[in-house]
C-alpha cells in the first residue's frame, strides 16, 4: 500500500478481517479518509462497525488487513501511531468524581502535556465542547449532555489528526446533539479526519462527506449520499392531492419522459404518487398538464431518495432495527 503522504489518505483501512471463534465478525472491510473529510461508517446491530472502529484503534488485533495512519501502521502494541487517534467510545468514559478540568488534565497527562502546555490545550478544548462555564464543576453533577460533550473533548485534548466516534449522541438531549453535531462539523473543516458512526441517518447525511454501508461483516455499498442514491437507482416522488379528471390525468401523465410510474392512492383517493426522475425539473410540466385535463391540485409534495430508503433496499432491515 502507498504511503498516506503521497496519496494524500490519512487513515487507510485494507482487507479487515476479524473472526471470533467460527463466526467472522469483519470480513475483508476496506476504506480510507483523508485529512479534512468526514466518513459514515453505517450498518444495523451487529454489523461489525464497532469491531472495525477497535481495530483502527488498535484496541483489538486483525486476523487480516492492515490499519495504517499517516503511513503508520497501527498495532495492537503500544506504537506512535496511536498517538494520532482521539477515540470516543459509546461508553462514557470519565472520572465522575473529579471536575471537568481535572479530566482533561488526566487525559492530556496520558499524552505527556505538562505545564503551561497542558493548561492551553484544556483551556482550548473546553471552549470547543462549550463547556469552559462548567470547568470546576464534578462531572458527576453534568448533565448526560454535558458528559457526552465532555467525553468528546477528552479525545481531543492531544490534537488527534483522526478523532473516532462511536455513537456520540445516544440518549442525549436535543440541545445538546445539536452541539456536538455542530462541534463535529468543525473538526471536519478545521482539516481532522473523522470516523463516524451512527444509528441516526439524518447524522450522517447532515455530517459525512462519503459513508461506507457494513452489513454481516462486509462493506457492501461505499460513497457519497448522490452516489449511493444512484447505485439504486431511487426515484423522487411526486405527491399530490388533486380532484377532477384523475383517471384521464394519470394516463397522461404516463405518457411523459421521466416517469416511471403513477399510481393514484391517499385515504380519501384524492393523492396521485408519481415515481419520476429529478422531479424539480419535471413538476412544472405536470401541472401544467394537470391544468390542461382539469385536475385541481391543492397540495404538492416532493419526496427525494434519502439514505434511508438506500439502507433499507441494500440491507432489508431499518438502520435502528
Amino acid at each position: 500500500m502507498t504511503d498516506s503522504s503521497n496519496d494524500g489518505e490519512l487513515l487507510e483501512c485494507a482487507g479487515l478481517v476479524r473472526r471470533f471463534g467460527e463466526r467472522t465478525a469483519v470480513d475483508g472491510v476496506s476504506f480510507e479518509i483523508a485529512p479534512g473529510e468526514t466518513y459514515g461508517l453505517i450498518g444495523p446491530n451487529g454489523a461489525g462497525k464497532t469491531t472495525t472502529i477497535r481495530m483502527v484503534c488498535g484496541l483489538l488485533h486483525a486476523d487480516e488487513g492492515s490499519v495504517r495512519i499517516a503511513g503508520q501502521t497501527v498495532s495492537t502494541a503500544a506504537d506512535p501511531a496511536k498517538k494520532l487517534i482521539g477515540y470516543v467510545p459509546q461508553d462514557i468514559a470519565l472520572y465522575p468524581d473529579l471536575t471537568v478540568r481535572e479530566n482533561l488534565r488526566f487525559f492530556g497527562r496520558l499524552y505527556r502535556l505538562r505545564g503551561r502546555a497542558l493548561e492551553r490545550r484544556v483551556d482550548a478544548v473546553l471552549d470547543l465542547v462549550d463547556l469552559t462555564e462548567r470547568a470546576r464543576d464534578r462531572v458527576d453533577s453534568l448533565s448526560g449532555g454535558m458528559r457526552r460533550r465532555l467525553n468528546i473533548g477528552a479525545a481531543l485534548v492531544h490534537s488527534p489528526s483522526l478523532l473516532v466516534l462511536d455513537e456520540p449522541t445516544v440518549g442525549v438531549d436535543p440541545q445538546s446533539r445539536h452541539a456536538i453535531l455542530g462541534s463535529v462539523h468543525r473538526f471536519g473543516e478545521e482539516g481532522m479526519a473523522v470516523l463516524y458512526t451512527t444509528h441516526y441517518m439524518e447524522e450522517a447525511e447532515r455530517l459525512c462527506d462519503r459513508i461506507g454501508i457494513i452489513d454481516h461483516g462486509r462493506m457492501i455499498a461505499e460513497g457519497t449520499q448522490r452516489e449511493l442514491v444512484a447505485t439504486v437507482a431511487e426515484r423522487d416522488r411526486v405527491l399530490l392531492t388533486a380532484s377532477g379528471e384523475l383517471a384521464k390525468y394519470v394516463s397522461e401523465c404516463r405518457l411523459l419522459d421521466r416517469v416511471d410510474r403513477v399510481d393514484v392512492g391517499g385515504d380519501h383517493g384524492d393523492t396521485v404518487q408519481i415515481l419520476v426522475r429529478d422531479a424539480r425539473s419535471l413538476l412544472p410540466e405536470l401541472l401544467d398538464l394537470a391544468h390542461r385535463v382539469d385536475v385541481r391540485i391543492r397540495g404538492v409534495e416532493i419526496v427525494e431518495p434519502d439514505l434511508e430508503a438506500v439502507f433499507l433496499h441494500l440491507t432489508g432491515t431499518a438502520l435502528r432495527e
